[in-house]
């Protein structure tokens, strides 16, 4: 059978493959975000601390996939449950190593401008570190993205469901069309969110640090 003829005979499991994949993405990155912006605010604050938390979340980074997912599998079961939590953990660090060092590398005299008109801590994280932090920050956003997009397609060996299953399927059966309709999908999806986030961080990024780039 025909490539296409496959994508239009099931087409509906593959289209419910996707969705699961797009829902396994969002919900892990948006937990990644959720952990590692405010964690990465804090360590601005505590810089001592800095280097150990970013090693061991680096450390954590390293581990395979197919290690972390056989631990949750131990730890918490089949299902949807324990590929987030994996997927959440490997978010985390592309985020709060581009949110601290965005943050770090906010210019000092913007910071003294800011407390020498009056504002207090939270006023100046918010009105002037965190927007001049926004480009490297949606960076990380969008590096986690991408690699989250490959690794889901690991989820579908412990029933989580999403465009892995195809893949695996594909592979367990040597059926090509299975794979194909496992990978491009993810191929074409990974593309889509790196250019949808890029969109919003150049709508983000303040026109002045636009003209610096250019």
């Amino acid at each position: 059978m025909k490539f296409l003829d496959f994508i239009a005979a099931n087409r509906a499991l593959i289209l419910e493959c996707l969705w699961r994949h797009i829902l396994l993405v969002v919900i892990s990155v948006a937990v990644g975000i959720i952990i590692a912006i405010p964690l990465g605010v804090l360590l601005t604050r505590h810089k001592r601390a800095a280097g150990p938390v970013l090693g061991v979340v680096g450390v954590v980074q390293t581990i395979p996939g197919l290690v972390m997912l056989g631990f949750a599998l131990l730890l918490f079961g089949i299902g949807l449950k324990p590929a987030l939590i994996v997927l959440s953990i490997y978010s985390v660090l592309p985020i709060l190593r581009n949110a601290y060092t965005g943050i770090t590398d906010v210019e000092v005299s913007y910071v003294d401008a800011a407390r020498g008109i009056g504002m207090t801590g939270g006023q100046i994280l918010r009105k002037v570190e965190l927007p001049l932090a926004m480009p490297s920050i949606i960076s990380g956003i969008r590096i986690s993205t991408v690699y989250i997009v490959s690794w889901a397609t690991l989820a579908g060996l412990i029933g989580a469901g999403g465009l892995g299953d195809l893949i695996w399927t594909g592979l367990s059966t040597y059926n090509t069309n299975y794979i194909l309709a496992g990978a491009v999908p993810s191929a074409i999806l990974a593309f889509a969110f790196s250019g949808l986030i890029g969109l919003f961080q150049r709508v983000l990024t303040p026109r002045g640090l636009r003209r610096r780039g250019t």
